[in-house]
């Protein structure tokens, strides 16, 4: 191999090369190298706040061949790790981030352990320096996700969540919104997603720093804190780009016209990518605190002396309405909170109204509840209001209702059905649904006639008072796995006798039931729920048994109770309840829909179909016979006609003169 010494000293790339392929051959040359560093080293400290190139590209290159003298660069990681605790905020801005590069790669060779290497960077996060935070975000979160991609590092995940705990305390916004921000992260990308996690981004919530508090707040709501609020974006305000770009081909194409049609495209695109995109949810968070009913009261606390911004309440009120929904809280004073803020004119007054809906749950106090209900029918649903006022008050009371019926009085819910008359489809159609709720839920409060047909699940139905468990020993609707037990053995003896003999099978249980109903015949509750319990202890239940008693049970409320069954139910998949309350149940006002053009291009021509042609009509009686000459002009060419279109040139006085003598000539003739 051909050695130029003379020229490696000035080469640090070539050198570093060569070093890789052959350590043993160039060890002098690297230690030439590692004695300029040291030198150098010193020098830069006289003044680090001044940007030093030698010292730049002696780290990196050190650090490049490391691991090819591990023993000599021994003590290197620890000098780069003192120099930047020592020196970080007088470091430039360049050269603190050529160090951190090289302590990422040392830490990449495991020549440094992640427990030095992580701690530093948080403390780094204080910098003023937006790149260098960037980069250092990224890789931490990249490393604690490598660190735990084959089995989870319990001892070494405390030991840095008991750090990010400290940092969320620090006065520095900038390194406590960051720490914040890698947490949630690792969250999201299932690296931390335990309950020591949650309650650490939780304490967050009391920050005194706004940007974290609204970053924990955002973090249980389930929402990406880049995200803009649900009401910021209306797709009835978006610019379709099929619409720009017409205009564009035939619109005069200018320097700005192009760069708009530019900027539509990328929103179009992007608008797409988010639908798309699979929805990421957090509820699931609430649920791993600690201590839910402490944390609600001191966010009500903080809300009731809070001086910030209007949103930044909205927010506290949402994670406080989801803590009591689907912990089962009792915040008794929450509610008179919210009841001030429900006027039609309220800003925000859907979310509020979601908030009260959320916050309702069977435990809570019915007295609690129902002065809300009794708010929202004299502000909203009254006749003074819009229909949309009064459609959303009627569609707020319905969620609230689902989930504490026992708030509504019985004057009350039958003051609000008899809007199902109204003249406003959007408040009749408010007013059925409330009327089907209570059909189920508490039928003895509306009137006999609005109670509907009774059917067999009114007939089990059973009046609850307040915190009264409905405790079964049974699977209400399991007997209907008897009856299609016993349909599926008839139709085997069908299918699979050979012979034309009978055989006796001795009565049971399963005939019992089909017997009674194949006659139409009223089977006993009583009787129902003792072969119900019978089937519940004797087999062993499948997913398709499940889903069949919950359709028999949903067609109870469905057949009439003194008839056999009218209608067969069909099988359709059954959605259970949300746990959160969704800001469309309340919004949710029927209009007619908004057609886009081709369906209003199909419904003028369903009313084409039986129209005459619209057009020139043909007023011959033969069709067969000629037209005019006058007729055919319309249909000829222009080029064969233009000759004989002179009636936008000006006639010279001879034409005219010709014109005249023409006219006198034939009325000269007609006498």
């Amino acid at each position: 191999m051909v050695r130029h010494n003379n020229q490696l000293p000035d080469n640090l790339p070539q050198l570093q090369n060569l070093i890789k392929r052959d350590p043993a051959s160039y060890h002098e040359e690297f230690l030439q190298q590692y004695r300029h560093f040291q030198n150098s080293l010193d020098v830069f400290q006289l003044a680090p706040q001044q940007p030093n190139k030698t010292v730049d590209d002696l780290v990196m290159f050190l650090a490049q061949v490391s691991h090819c003298y591990t023993q000599e660069l021994l003590t290197f990681p620890q000098q780069l790790i003192d120099l930047l605790q020592k020196h970080n905020m007088l470091l430039d801005n360049s050269m603190r981030m050529t160090f951190c590069r090289a302590l990422i790669l040392l830490r990449n060779k495991n020549l440094l352990a992640p427990t030095d290497l992580l701690e530093l960077f948080f403390k780094l996060l204080k910098c003023e320096d937006k790149a260098l935070r960037s980069f250092l975000e990224t890789h931490i979160i990249s490393d604690i996700k490598n660190l735990n991609s084959k089995h989870k590092n319990g001892k070494l995940n405390a030991t840095l969540q008991n750090f990010m705990f400290t940092m969320l305390r620090d006065p520095s916004t900038r390194a406590a919104k960051m720490s914040l921000d890698i947490m949630i992260e690792l969250y999201k990308k299932n690296v931390w997603n335990d309950a020591k996690t949650v309650n650490i981004i939780a304490t967050g919530c009391f920050s005194k720093l706004t940007k974290v508090m609204v970053g924990s707040l955002k973090f249980f709501l389930g929402k990406d804190p880049d995200e803009k609020e649900s009401g910021d974006s209306d797709s009835d305000n978006e610019i379709n780009p099929r619409d720009v770009i017409m205009a564009n081909r035939y619109n005069k194409k200018t320097r700005k016209r192009e760069k708009h049609l530019t900027k539509v495209k990328k929103l179009a695109a992007k608008a797409h990518k988010k639908k798309t995109k699979p929805p990421a949810f957090n509820f699931s968070a609430i649920h791993l605190l600690h201590d839910p009913q402490g944390m609600a009261e001191k966010l009500f606390k903080q809300l009731e002396t809070t001086t910030k911004r209007f949103e930044v309440k909205l927010m506290t009120l949402d994670v406080i309405s989801r803590l009591i929904g689907l912990h089962n809280l009792f915040l008794l004073n929450y509610y008179p909170y919210l009841q001030r803020f429900m006027q039609p004119h309220q800003r925000e007054v859907t979310r509020i109204l979601q908030f009260v809906a959320q916050a309702s749950h069977e435990l809570v106090p019915p007295d609690a509840i129902e002065p809300l209900l009794k708010t929202i029918a004299n502000n909203f649903i009254t006749e003074r209001n819009t229909s949309d006022v009064m459609a959303i008050g009627l569609n707020a009371v319905r969620e609230i209702c689902s989930r504490c019926p026992l708030a509504m009085s019985e004057d009350l819910i039958r003051d609000l059905v008899e809007y199902k008359t109204y003249r406003e489809r959007s408040v009749m159609m408010a007013a059925r649904s409330l009327m089907h709720l209570f059909r189920n839920v508490r039928p003895e409060l509306l009137h006999k006639k609005d109670r509907g047909r009774p059917t067999e699940a009114m007939q089990e139905y059973t009046a609850k008072e307040y915190a009264q468990m409905d405790a079964k020993d049974y699977i209400s609707g399991a007997e209907v796995l008897l009856k299609e037990d016993k349909e599926d053995v008839e139709i085997d003896s069908e299918s699979g006798s050979d012979d034309d003999e009978w055989v006796d099978i001795p009565q049971s249980d399963e005939e019992l039931i089909n017997d009674k109903s194949d006659n139409n015949e009223k089977i006993d509750i009583q009787t129902k729920k003792e072969l119900a319990k019978k089937v519940t202890l004797e087999r062993i239940l499948t997913d398709e048994d499940f889903k069949r008693i919950e359709l028999a049970n949903i067609q109870k409320q469905v057949d009439p109770f003194k008839k056999g069954q009218k209608r067969k139910l069909e099988e359709t998949d059954v959605g259970e309840k949300s746990e959160l309350v969704q800001l469309g149940d309340i919004e949710n006002i029927y209009k007619k829909r908004k057609h886009d053009k081709e369906a209003r291009v199909e419904s003028v021509r369903r009313g084409q179909a039986d129209r005459e042609k619209f057009g020139y009509k043909d007023g011959r009686v033969n069709i067969h016979c000629s037209k005019t000459n006058r007729e055919k002009k319309k249909t000829k060419n222009y080029q064969m006609i233009r000759h004989k279109v002179r009636s936008k040139i000006k006639r010279s006085f001879k034409d005219k003169q010709i014109a005249l003598r023409n006219y006198l000539v034939k009325q000269k003739r007609m006498k």
